[in-house]
């Protein structure tokens, strides 16, 4: 678990570097924080490039409204990943806690001690992953609310208790309605392609 964890974060700096070069959604400080807490959760570089990543790379090929729904999930994922690392670090002392104010003034923004090592080291990192937290938390209400509900509306399906007899019976009363809601989706979507289809070509005969 904790070795899944930790390729998640690195998963998610090199994630932050790529938006860093091509769009710059990341600020300074989120940057800096991650490749403090990359070396925090050091990992060594044949597990990083081990050609297995942590989230799929196959889903982001495809249409927008597939990309949205799997980053969804993804945001979702890391949320409940970063919170649970949050509670596997040591909980400070009141002592611990009045050191740091003391010192906090003289950090700069973002930074992490690097061995990983003491109460201020812990410290340090326990800000750092709520900062990120905290812009995951954003990016995720403001542009993912709808595709987060529809992941979690595709988690509880799993659950759904296959070889109870009252669950089957019940199934099957559900079918027809939900088969003629699919097979309607269904014909809208092929309708919408088929006018684009249409549209094209009529543009490409014109000109």
């Amino acid at each position: 678990m904790m070795a899944a964890m930790v390729r998640a974060v690195v998963c998610l700096s090199l994630w932050t570097s790529v938006c860093q070069v091509s769009g710059s959604y990341a600020s300074d400080d989120m940057n800096r924080t991650i490749q403090n807490l990359r070396q925090h959760y050091n990992i060594s570089t044949s597990d990083i490039f081990n050609g297995k990543t942590v989230f799929s790379r196959e889903p982001l090929s495809g249409k927008i409204e597939t990309k949205m729904v799997f980053m969804g999930g993804v945001l979702d994922m890391y949320e409940n990943l970063i919170q649970r690392m949050l509670i596997q670090l040591p909980t400070p002392s009141p002592l611990t806690v009045r050191s740091k104010e003391k010192v906090t003034s003289s950090i700069p923004a973002g930074s992490i001690t690097p061995s990983g090592k003491g109460s201020q080291a812990t410290g340090d990192v326990r800000q750092g992953l709520k900062d990120v937290l905290e812009m995951i938390q954003k990016l995720r209400k403001h542009y993912y609310q709808e595709q987060v509900k529809l992941v979690h509306g595709l988690h509880e399906l799993k659950h759904i208790q296959m070889n109870n007899l009252k669950v089957q019976g019940k199934a099957l009363w559900e079918l027809p309605w939900l088969f003629e809601e699919a097979s309607s989706l269904a014909e809208t979507i092929s309708k919408k392609r088929r006018r684009r289809r249409q549209a094209k070509n009529r543009a490409n005969r014109r000109g």
